[in-house]
């Protein structure tokens, strides 16, 4: 949901439903029929003209000087009887990273207050408002505040407690899916903060996430576990928990590349148990980015040698090998490549072994950022 659709016309100036130009001061005029107190159905009427105006470019552009608006806009969204499309409004609003500062100008305890109804397992547009966040996450201040919004919950409650609970929880809402608290928690777990508490041993929060690397229903709730577990591996202080008994990750990154293949006897030993005698339709994930994601977090994973080790026992290669034979995505395929070299090949030497410490060289760094982009250029 990085926008939702709404009617546009011409891309000059702002515009309206009918695709009609709307200067500055006329969309000021909508003012007084967004604010509280207004008609219910003319608050629908301007909510909607609103949200033509955020489906441009240029309406955005428009709407991002009008701080007052933005405020109504923001208060009709979460309003005890809402207008759904200020709702989706807000979500392309958000959507935009040139609209960020406005929208926190405009009204600080945003984040706040979205969150709020994106937990509330009553609001009917709690998927909007998840969507919302996800988008402003994206960015450092919106991310930093709503991470003070998720520490000033309630005594005694975590706000990241709360977010994990209502992802994991099927029906935590019966009138929205909450698939885009995928993606905001995996923006989430890019501060340090969210993945101390991810990767605190007491909560158990990463066993929670993943059985959802293999959710049916949603690329969008997938993805966004899948990127919040590839973040949570950058701490190489926790592989061997993660790799260990207590979490036993690799079989829940390995399974989903895993295609039908009918490995040998002696193969399918080296195998963990969950990935042993797959049924001949068995899929492999079928969008790109999460293969691509899955990959890099096994690779994260081998970044100290009894990382790579623990993979290497696992059978890892076996999986890797056929994936990158049936592999129809040029840069997914690259990514798999180089995985299956750390794992193949010779050991670093002695005070390289983590791979996450190495200093690089500047000039070396400078090689090997250019061979990847011409690598992506191949790819392309």
């Amino acid at each position: 949901m990085g926008e939702t659709s709404a009617d546009t016309g011409a891309p000059a100036g702002g515009v309206g439903p009918a695709g009609s130009l709307i200067p500055e001061a006329e969309a000021a005029k909508l003012l007084p029929f967004l604010a509280s107190g207004a008609r219910a159905d003319l608050q629908a009427a301007a909510a909607r003209h609103v949200l033509a105006l955020t489906g441009s470019g240029p309406g955005r552009t428009l709407l991002a000087g009008q701080a007052a608006l933005l405020r109504a806009l923001v208060d009709l969204a979460v309003a005890p009887a809402p207008a759904s499309d200020a709702a989706r409004a807000l979500v392309n609003l958000a959507a935009d990273p040139g609209l960020h500062d406005p929208l926190l100008a405009a009204e600080p305890g945003l984040p706040a207050r979205l969150l709020g109804r994106a937990l509330d397992p009553q609001w009917p547009w709690a998927e909007e408002a998840a969507a919302a966040l996800a988008n402003l996450s994206r960015e450092p201040a919106p991310c930093a505040a709503l991470m003070a919004a998720l520490a000033a919950a309630a005594p005694g409650e975590s706000g990241l407690e709360r977010l994990v609970l209502a992802l994991c929880t099927p029906g935590y809402n019966a009138r929205a899916p909450l698939h885009y608290l995928g993606p905001l928690l995996s923006n989430l777990s890019q501060r340090p903060a969210a993945r101390a508490f991810l990767l605190d041993p007491d909560r158990c929060v990463v066993q929670r996430l993943l059985p959802l690397t293999q959710y049916p229903d949603s690329t969008v709730r997938r993805g966004g576990v899948v990127g919040t577990l590839r973040n949570c591996c950058f701490e190489h202080r926790h592989h061997e928990w993660l790799l260990g008994p207590k979490v036993d990750i690799l079989p829940f990154l390995l399974l989903p590349l895993a295609g039908p293949e009918d490995f040998s006897e002696e193969e399918m030993e080296r195998l963990p148990v969950d990935l042993q005698y797959l049924p001949p339709d068995k899929q492999r994930e079928p969008d790109a980015d999460i293969r691509k994601m899955l990959i890099e977090a096994i690779m994260l994973l081998t970044a100290t040698a009894p990382g790579r080790q623990q993979v290497r026992d696992q059978g890892a290669y076996l999986i890797l090998r056929e994936l990158h034979s049936w592999e129809p995505e040029p840069h997914v395929r690259v990514t798999c490549e180089k995985l299956i070299q750390v794992l193949i090949g010779d050991e670093p030497e002695h005070g390289m072994e983590n791979l996450l410490e190495v200093q690089v060289p500047e000039d070396v760094e400078r090689q090997l950022q250019q061979l990847d982009r011409q690598e992506q250029e191949q790819c392309e």
